[in-house]
């Protein structure tokens, strides 16, 4: 027995020499975009020793804190709830597990979009009060969850088993045609003889997933408000918005005990001045959480100029598409800058990937406007699953920056562009991408020491100590 031990001890030692010895509690997960590497942990993690004066360097100062992170995920549309909801339950269970569990082994995705009543990416239009031509319900006597009852809500559901504490953010694309000033689930404006049903209608919704149990932890108001051409979309401009706020949506979650967070404009980082502008509203910005953003115009730090007008209210990154065909060097490597490190960096509580998952033609979609080369975070053919840009862009900070972790300072270095965090256990992570041409060695910089590491061209590492 003592000589099998000595074998065994030796062995243990041979490996340690062959691979590496990693430092107790470090790990570098790295993606490459040539594939070689995809969202893997390496065998050797990293010491901090003395800095290479030579090489850049990226400093991490825990003592520096800014806002505090919701969670990381995906919008979880229609369409993506109809594949997951057709695979085999053993196929299902796997990649759902997969996807939401943190429990250390799986990606942990910690928050999630879904549309109220369809978005672009469902099969058919549908609101929750659909009606004849020609029919109101201003009292919502006919208000039903519908469409929702055979994917969305089951997937979520299965979802929260696995992770109880998913945070989920709804927004509509539309109102009932019925409510609207073309009639038409495409454009048209809200009627204001409609704005108190309309707001009803926010209360019912939120009322009826409890009953479902499932808890909508915040609601922006409209998508993209000023796009009216998708379908399902809607028109509304900021004055409408910050007056439906005030005087009806507010009012009515006041009145009926509702503290899911009221989030506003929920559109491109182009015109900051709309949600400002209705923040500038005393009478509004009582009953708002924050703003929320896309990036299909304008530029990042936008979001910064919105948080340094209203620094008490929140801000929220909550869509971003990635188009087919694919470029995986690309859309890893501008997702991760603009997204995982850019919209964190100016304060974004969140960052949301549009969307989960879609099939190999990018179905469904609706017709008249719906987008129809929205790639998914991951596609699923069947019980068949295959990983995208998406999957690995969310992934490399979902796993590590828990709910409840804070974004803390870390330095510029040209070339390298990053972000930290420090996670409620008390762990540091920090997500670089080497966006020059060639490979880069670098410093990470902790209280006084530093480590030495590198990354190829266009790989994205996340660092955990």
């Amino acid at each position: 027995m003592r000589k099998i031990s000595i074998c065994i001890l030796y062995l243990t030692l041979s490996l340690s020499v062959l691979y590496g010895q990693k430092k107790a509690g470090s790990e570098v997960w790295l993606t490459d975009p040539d594939h070689s590497i995809l969202f893997r942990q390496q065998l050797k993690g990293f010491s901090f020793r003395k800095a290479d004066k030579k090489l850049p360097l990226i400093q991490v100062d825990a003592k520096q804190s800014y806002q505090e992170i919701d969670g990381f995920g995906f919008a979880l549309t229609g369409g993506s709830a109809q594949h997951i909801i057709k695979m085999s339950p053993q196929a299902r269970a796997a990649l759902l597990k997969e996807l939401f569990a943190n429990d250390g082994k799986n990606i942990g995705i910690s928050y999630l979009r879904v549309s109220i009543g369809a978005s672009d990416l469902n099969e058919k239009v549908f609101t929750y009060n659909d009606l004849p031509d020609g029919q109101t319900d201003p009292k919502l006597e006919k208000f039903d969850l519908g469409a929702d009852k055979q994917d969305v809500i089951p997937v979520l559901k299965e979802i929260l088993a696995i992770n109880p504490s998913m945070k989920i953010m709804g927004s509509p694309w539309s109102p009932p045609s019925w409510m609207k000033t073309n009639n038409d689930s495409r454009g048209g404006q809200l009627k204001p003889e409609f704005y108190q049903a309309y707001a009803q209608y926010f209360v019912k919704y939120i009322q009826a997933m409890k009953n479902q149990g499932i808890r909508i932890d915040a609601i922006t108001i409209q998508n993209e408000p000023l796009h009216p051409g998708n379908n399902p979309s809607l028109l509304m401009v900021a004055p409408d918005q910050a007056l439906f706020v005030k005087k009806h949506l507010g009012p009515a979650f006041k009145s009926a005990g509702i503290d899911t967070k009221i989030i506003v404009y929920d559109h491109n980082a182009d015109r900051p001045d709309y949600p400002i502008s209705i923040l500038n509203d005393p009478d509004a910005r009582q009953y708002i959480d924050g703003s929320a953003f896309h990036l299909y115009g304008g530029k990042i730090d936008a979001l910064s100029d919105v948080h340094a007008a209203h620094p008490d209210k929140h801000i929220y990154f909550t869509e971003q598409w990635i188009g087919s065909p694919a470029n995986f060097k690309r859309d890893l490597n501008e997702h991760v800058e603009k997204l995982i490190i850019g919209a964190s960096r100016n304060w974004s509580r969140t960052v949301i990937e549009w969307n989960l998952a879609a099939d190999p033609k990018n179905d469904p979609h609706t017709d008249r406007g719906g987008c129809d080369r929205c790639l998914g975070g991951i596609t699923i053919d069947k019980d068949s699953v295959s990983r995208n840009a998406g999957y690995y862009i969310i992934a490399h900070a979902s796993k590590f920056v828990s709910p409840g972790s804070v974004r803390i300072a870390s330095g510029n270095a040209d070339g390298l562009p990053n972000v930290a965090f420090r996670t409620p256990a008390g762990k540091t992570v920090l997500i670089v991408l080497n966006t020059s041409n060639g490979a880069k060695r670098f410093n990470i910089a902790s209280s006084g020491k530093a480590a030495i590491t590198s990354l190829n061209p266009g790989a994205v590492g996340t660092y955990i100590w």
